[in-house]
C-alpha cells in the first residue's frame, strides 16, 4: 500500500521532467552562477562583514544574519528569476511543450517536475552556502553558542527557500502568461525592482508624511503583504534585532509562525495560480 502511494507521488514522468530541467540547467550554466553567488555572499559577510566598522574580525550573530538577509533579499528572488523566468514560454518558442505533451505526460507531471528541479537548485545552494557560512563562525568565531546559532541560522535557511520557492512560482506564472521570453525577463524584472526596492521606499514615505496613527497601520500592513518585508522580518525576529519600521510585526503572539504562515499563503496562492493559469492554456 505504502509503495503505490509512493509511486503515486514520486511518478516517474515527473522526475524525467526534474532531469531534463536539471540538465538544462546545467547546459545554461544556471547552476554555477547561483551557487557562486550564495557562496560569494555567505564568504563576504562572514569574512569581511566587519571592515566597514575598521575591523576585520566575526562580526556578531545579529549583525551576521542582518547582512545577509539585507543582501539575500535581492540576490534570492533575482537568481529564482534568472533560472525559471523561460520554463514555459521558453519551452513554447522552441516548441517541445507540445513535444511534450504528446508523451503520457499530463500538465501536473510537467509543473511538478519543473517546480522539483528548480526549487532543488536554490535549496541546494541556500542550505550549502549557508550552513557553511555557520560552521565557519561555530569553528573559528569567539562568543558563539552552538545552539542559538544553530536556531537562527535555521530559520534564516527555512526563511530563504519559501522565499525562493514564493519568485519561483511568480516566474511561473508569468513564463505562462508571457508571449515571448524577453517579455517574461522583463516583466520579471521589472516585479523584483517593485517588490524589492520600491515598495518600501514607497511606504517609507507614507511613514515620514506622518498622515496619523491610521496610515501608518495600513503602511504595517501593506507590509506584511510584501513577501520580502516578511521574509525581513522573520530574520529580524529570530536574532530579536529592532524591528525597525515593522513593530506591527513583532505584535503577535507567536509571530515567527504567523509571519510564515504568511509566506507559505504566498507559496500556497501562486502555486495555484500556475496550475489554474497552466490547464487553461491551449498549446
Amino acid at each position: 500500500m505504502m509503495s503505490t502511494i509512493g509511486g503515486a507521488i514520486w511518478r516517474q514522468p515527473m522526475m524525467i521532467i526534474a532531469a531534463k530541467e536539471l540538465k538544462d540547467s546545467l547546459r545554461n550554466r544556471w547552476v554555477a552562477v547561483i551557487f557562486g553567488l550564495f557562496f560569494l555572499l555567505a564568504f563576504s559577510v562572514t569574512f569581511a562583514g566587519s571592515a566597514v566598522s575598521g575591523t576585520l574580525a566575526f562580526p556578531s550573530l545579529v549583525s551576521v544574519i542582518a547582512s545577509l538577509s539585507t543582501i539575500a533579499v535581492a540576490i534570492i528572488p533575482l537568481a529564482a528569476i534568472l533560472l525559471c523566468y523561460d520554463a514555459f514560454v521558453g519551452e513554447e518558442e522552441s516548441g517541445t511543450m507540445l513535444l511534450l505533451l504528446s508523451y503520457p505526460l499530463t500538465k501536473m507531471d510537467i509543473f511538478l517536475g519543473k517546480l522539483l528541479a528548480h526549487s532543488g537548485i536554490m535549496l541546494a545552494a541556500i542550505v550549502s552556502s549557508f550552513t557553511l557560512s555557520a560552521t565557519i563562525l561555530l569553528c573559528f568565531g569567539q562568543g558563539y553558542q552552538w545552539q542559538q546559532t544553530l536556531w537562527v541560522f535555521g530559520q534564516f535557511i527555512a526563511s530563504s527557500g519559501l522565499l525562493a520557492l514564493t519568485f519561483i512560482l511568480l516566474s511561473y506564472v508569468v513564463s505562462l502568461r508571457a508571449t515571448e521570453k524577453a517579455k517574461a525577463v522583463g516583466t520579471l524584472l521589472s516585479l523584483w525592482f517593485a517588490l524589492v526596492l520600491i515598495y518600501d521606499l514607497l511606504l517609507l514615505a507614507l511613514l515620514v508624511a506622518d498622515l496619523g496613527h491610521r496610515v501608518q497601520w495600513l503602511v504595517q500592513l501593506l507590509m506584511a503583504l510584501n513577501p520580502t518585508d516578511i521574509y525581513r522580518a522573520i530574520n529580524q525576529l529570530a536574532t530579536h534585532a529592532p524591528m525597525g519600521s515593522l513593530p506591527l510585526l513583532s505584535q503577535f503572539q507567536g509571530g515567527a509562525l504567523w509571519l510564515y504562515g504568511l509566506m507559505l499563503l504566498w507559496v500556497a496562492l501562486l502555486a495555484w495560480l500556475t496550475l489554474r493559469t497552466f490547464m487553461r492554456k491551449a498549446i
